[in-house]
């Protein structure tokens, strides 16, 4: 039985050298159970996230090849693509002709989001008022919409029968 983790990670901005890594959501999938572990402050750490990713088979991203991956690589030290195997959802993606970031995608192929209004950009501003304003639910609102990226990459694996 194959062991997969759906991987996405959210960040303060784009640059590996500047932002700072805030949540390392993973969905962990093994037969039919799927269940999400989030990696945040204290626990987003090298050594949780490989014990965390421990006896899986494969990763799966949506544009982890260009973002998340080497983001993770440079924060944390770890490159994930030398110790599991990954596959890029967003190329089999193209190669189903179905273009743009993952929200468009999902929007394409009929995937269900409940926070619509929510996207990488609102994702830092949730971040920055959890940790400047000790605001709970902003911190609540940043892990549902990590949780979502990462539930619906497994969906989207599926709705393309990637194995």
């Amino acid at each position: 039985m194959k062991y997969r983790a759906y991987l996405d990670i959210e960040t303060t901005g784009l640059s590996k050298y500047r932002a700072d890594l805030t949540v390392i959501g993973l969905a962990l999938e093994k037969g039919r159970k799927c269940w999400v572990i989030q990696l945040i402050e204290d626990s987003l750490s090298v050594r949780r996230l490989l014990e965390t990713l421990h006896g899986v088979d494969e990763i799966y991203t949506y544009n982890g090849s260009r973002f998340d991956l080497p983001f993770s690589k440079a924060k944390l030290r770890v490159g994930l693509k030398d110790c599991f195997k990954h596959t890029d959802l967003m190329y089999d993606c193209w190669r189903n002709d179905l273009k743009g970031g993952l929200k468009a995608v999902e929007k394409q192929l009929g995937i269900h989001r409940y926070l619509k209004d929510v996207d990488g950009h609102v994702a830092v501003k949730l971040w920055y008022e959890y940790v400047n304003n000790h605001n709970q639910q902003a911190l609540q609102t940043l892990l549902a919409y990590n949780r979502e990226d990462v539930v619906n990459l497994r969906t989207l694996r599926q709705k393309l029968g990637v194995k």
